[in-house]
Formats: structure tokens, sequence, C-alpha cells
């Protein structure tokens, strides 16, 4: 299912690393029409420019500190060391917003999106005030940055946020799916974009010569008569989409954690993730009232 898995540099589009389902994406995703994301690695001083469109936006840093100007106005987001160091500020533009993200030291930036047409004033969330949720127990154990969520952020048509998965734990578990519009459950697109590292204190240590390989898996498959069946390695920079059907679990190979930034939305009139799980295996939830969080969360600066 090729159409639904992007490895770093299939999705480049000029200064972006990735560039999937914004309205001047050259990939074309057939079928692919609520959300979308861009991702630049930017070089100290240096900048990427997001034009006005009918989208709204939210830039998140994955790694160094960025200043965004939106309408000629300047806002500083202090950023992080990298994705594992818990949360950062993010940007909302709102929609129909010219935008320059740069970053004096340099940096990897994403910016999540989705067409829209209501406008929402342009505001930071700030790291202090990302709700930061510890979501499982035991080895389905995650940490949830909801800074895009109904609960934390108005906006239009989107919900965004952000897990990490310490290593050897599942999250997105048990599968589940929000394909269709009915009473308990809403039909959104989902992006997962990944990162991977090293787990602190491994003996590998993290040197280049130690011949590391951080990776992750993703699996999506089918909960109707509509095809898919995704089963990918994942590593830093790679992107799956989910446009239907059931998926998780996403797996943290032992030795690696973990990281995906979501991007949902769709057709509905409600901006809400309700989901369906997986009849096969929601019986899990029951199992994590006995079993503690695992102690390696939360992951802090």
């Amino acid at each position: 299912m090729a159409e639904w898995v992007y490895p770093l540099g299939t999705a480049k589009e000029g200064d972006w690393q990735v560039s999937l389902g914004a309205h001047d994406s050259s990939t074309a995703v057939e079928g692919w029409a609520h959300t979308g994301i861009k991702v630049a690695e930017l070089a100290p001083g240096a900048s990427v420019s997001l034009a006005a469109a009918g989208e709204e936006r939210i830039v998140v840093p994955l790694a160094g500190a960025f200043t965004v100007t939106v309408d000629g106005v300047e806002h500083s987001l202090r950023g992080r060391a990298s994705v594992f160091a818990g949360p950062s500020d993010v940007l909302y533009t709102g929609i129909g917003k010219a935008a320059v993200v740069s970053s004096a030291e340099g940096g990897r930036v994403a910016v999540a999106l989705a067409p829209a047409k209501a406008e929402y004033p342009t505001r930071i969330i700030s790291a202090e005030e990302t709700p930061v949720e510890l979501r499982g127990a035991g080895n389905c154990s995650r940490q949830v940055h909801n800074f895009g969520t109904p609960a934390a952020l108005e906006a239009d048509r989107f919900i965004v946020c952000e897990v990490i998965t310490p290593a050897g734990n599942w999250s997105s578990y048990p599968p589940h799916k929000h394909d269709t519009e009915k009473d308990g459950e809403t039909f959104l697109e989902e992006v997962y974009y990944f990162e991977t590292r090293l787990a602190p204190g491994s003996p590998a240590g993290g040197s280049p010569q130690a011949g590391a390989d951080p990776v992750g898996y993703a699996r999506v498959y089918a909960s109707d008569e509509r095809p898919i069946d995704v089963q990918a390695e994942v590593r830093t920079g790679d992107v799956v989409l989910v446009p239907y059907g059931w998926h998780g679990p996403a797996m943290a190979a032992p030795g690696y954690d973990l990281y995906y930034l979501n991007v949902m939305a769709g057709p509905g009139r409600v901006r809400e993730w309700l989901i369906s799980d997986d009849p096969h295996h929601g019986w899990v939830r029951q199992t994590w009232d006995a079993q503690a969080i695992d102690p390696r969360l939360p992951f802090t600066a």
C-alpha cells in the first residue's frame, strides 16, 4: 500500500522535507482531502515560507527554537532539544494567513494543517499550558501532548496531538478506527509523522560507530470492504497516512523510543475524536486498571 507510506525524501517539496496534503503539495494522494503536514530542516538563520491559503495550521518545533511571523507580527517559540524532551510551545495561525518560520540556531519544524473556512485567532499554546496525558499502562503506556485538541484549542477542523512511546511499548493500541460518521464515531483522516531515537542508557551509546538503527513499526488494516494493509517500518521523517480502517499498534522496538505527530480532520460537522475499538482487541483496555504506568514516563526536558 505504497500510496499510504512516505519514507523520508519521497514527499519532498522545495525547502520542505515533507509536504503532503497542503494546498501547494505536488505529491498527489488520491482520495486524500482533509489533513496535511509539512516538515523542514532549517540551517542557522534560514527560513521557510507559507503562503496565505484556506487552511488552518499549527507550527510545531521538533528540534530547536523558532520565530514565526504572521501578518507582520513575530511570535517566539522556545522549542526544545528534541521531540523526546517534553512539550514545546506551538503556534496556531488561523486561516488565510501567510507565515514565515525562521530559526537563528537552526532546527527541525513541522506544520500540521487542514483545509478550513472558519476564522479563529492566531495564538501560542505554551509548553506549560499543554495538557500532558499519560495513557494506557504497562507496556501500553505512552505520553500524549494534547495541544491541538478541542479541549485545548479553538479551531475549525483539525485535531492535533503528539505521542511519545518508550522503547518496547505499543501505542495506538488497542487498534481502533474513526472512518464512519455515526453515533459514537467520527470520520477523521489521520497523519502519522514519526521520529525515533536510541533509548537513553542503551549499551550502543548513540555513537554512529555503534551501528544503531532506531526503528518503529506501524499497522493499518481494513475495517470494511475498502482495502488497506499497511505494515510499515518507520524512522525519523517517515509518514504514514490513515484514510480509513483499523490502525494500531504503533510499536516502539526494544531499545528505541518512538514519537509521532498526529493530524486528524474530516468532513463531519463535529470536531471531536470519537473512535471504535477493533472488537477482537478492545478487551485489552480492561487490563490497564491492574497495571502501573511505565515508570519511564513522563519524558521531560
